[in-house]
């Protein structure tokens, strides 16, 4: 299927590894020209590299520290100049830190700051150039709001959840659409994953807790990401997709 996305323009955040690194390789597949971004220049340069080798359009690449405070207007100009206007944008920007009751409040504000208010200030940033071209595609990689305990990542990632369903509603008649992936409870095969967990644990884990048995990949989760960002999803929007074989328990959230 043709998912007429050649000459789409898109702007990724945390595209240096991972799930981000993924969704940029198959949007790039697709003929999106990307604006890349994260800290890390030398993995962008090379995924770069690796989009130019695959005959995709070269990435513009953009090294931004989401922690910095103008770093949402910063990056909407960067990526306005390099790629004229932005069609789609991809959140994917974020991090999960393990906290507990004793924490230092800092701790807590910088998980909501990088996980929900960047997220919030950049798509602001954003969606009005979306409203002025009468299009826009809007996706958050966000994750599990099922909280299991006190997690720094569950706040966040509910707030960026009820965000992003009630911006759908405002913009949806400009023919943009807003939607949030999750890899809920389930997990995802990244950088990260393999930092935080053993292999032992993730066979312990996938045996206990995902239906499908193992870990997912980034070019898994990366597939939805790229058909939500076609033209041909115009009628989904307002959603929390899971992404994360089978893991996620309730029928009805």
């Amino acid at each position: 299927m043709d998912l007429q996305l050649k000459g789409k323009t898109a702007l990724v955040t945390g595209a240096s590894a991972g799930i981000g690194r993924a969704i940029a390789k198959g949007l790039a597949a697709e003929g999106v020209q990307l604006c890349i971004a994260s800290r890390r220049r030398p993995l962008l340069e090379q995924l770069a590299e690796e989009i130019a080798a695959e005959r995709g359009p070269r990435p513009y690449i953009a090294v931004t520290d989401a922690m910095q405070e103008d770093a949402p207007q910063k990056l909407t100009e960067d990526a306005l100049a390099a790629l004229g206007q932005i069609d789609i944008l991809i959140n994917c920007a974020g991090g999960i830190t393990h906290m507990s009751l004793a924490s230092a409040e800092k701790e807590w504000l910088d998980v909501m700051t990088l996980n929900y208010t960047r997220v919030r200030q950049l798509t602001f940033a954003v969606v009005p150039h979306m409203i002025e071209h009468n299009w826009g595609r809007i996706i958050n990689v966000s994750g599990s709001s099922e909280p299991r305990g006190v997690e720094a990542g569950t706040a966040p990632k509910a707030a960026v959840h009820g965000f992003a369903k009630g911006l759908s509603r405002e913009v949806a008649k400009h023919g943009v659409t807003v939607n949030s992936l999750s890899p809920g409870p389930g997990k995802i095969n990244t950088e990260m994953t393999r930092r935080l967990y053993s292999e032992q644990f993730k066979k312990e884990f996938s045996e206990r807790e995902i239906p499908v048995g193992r870990f997912g990949e980034p070019e898994e989760f990366a597939y939805l990401a790229v058909c939500l960002a076609s033209p041909r999803a115009s009628y989904i929007t307002g959603n929390v997709i899971h992404v994360d074989g089978g893991a996620h328990r309730f029928a009805f959230t």
